[in-house]
């Protein structure tokens, strides 16, 4: 939500005047506004987020929201599932041998995760991003020292499961993960082999 204070009409007040965080648009006094909470979004790093709109706005998501299947899918090998959400119909198309209704109705329930596995170390179901299991993936809250040590420890490690999980990896040549993770050690003594690479 966008706040404004305007103290044109009146110098002894202020009046707080509410805009559309989707769209810019002033909110008016009489309209109240729809709060919209997002859960997942490829550019949500950590957690559900909330913003508000206009109620039109909110209803044109409504009408345009579509029926989809929200599935894990356990690769051998992998220690985590990957979360993939696609259109029910697109789904459904892939049951060949059967309607995927009735696959459904006859599939056996699923088996809860791990305990372990099922609660990463830390509060409630909130990752422990020191760990070697989630050092160096993209969050929004502060890096620990923790955190930081087990990057510099084991950078090349941590690249490898970030890049396996399609997620971006650490560069040492890019000032803001250097800075994040505290790695201007490694990223000096990287840049003297970088730079004779580039006079060969």
């Amino acid at each position: 939500m966008h706040l404004h204070r305007d103290e044109e009409d009146d110098p002894m007040g202020q009046k707080t005047v509410r805009f559309s965080d989707l769209s810019g648009q002033l909110i008016m006094e009489n309209d109240a506004p729809t709060r919209i909470v997002i859960h997942e979004h490829p550019e949500l790093a950590d957690g559900p987020v909330e913003i508000e709109a206009l109620t039109d706005e909110a209803r044109a998501i409504e009408k345009a929201a579509m029926r989809v299947a929200v599935v894990d899918l356990y690769f051998p090998g992998d220690e985590e599932p990957r979360r993939v959400a696609m259109a029910a119909e697109a789904f459904d198309k892939l049951a060949i041998d059967k309607p995927m209704g009735e696959l459904l109705i006859t599939a056996r329930p699923a088996r809860r995760a791990p305990r372990a596995a099922a609660a990463p170390a830390g509060r409630g179901d909130r990752i422990n991003y020191a760990t070697i299991e989630h050092a160096g993936q993209p969050h929004k809250g502060k890096i620990t020292d923790a955190e930081r040590q087990l990057v510099r420890d084991h950078l090349d490690e941590i690249n490898e499961r970030l890049a396996a999980q399609g997620l971006r990896t650490i560069s040492l040549t890019d000032p803001d993960h250097v800075e994040r993770y505290g790695l201007d050690q490694l990223a000096s003594e990287q840049a003297p082999a970088g730079e004779l690479a580039g006079q060969a």
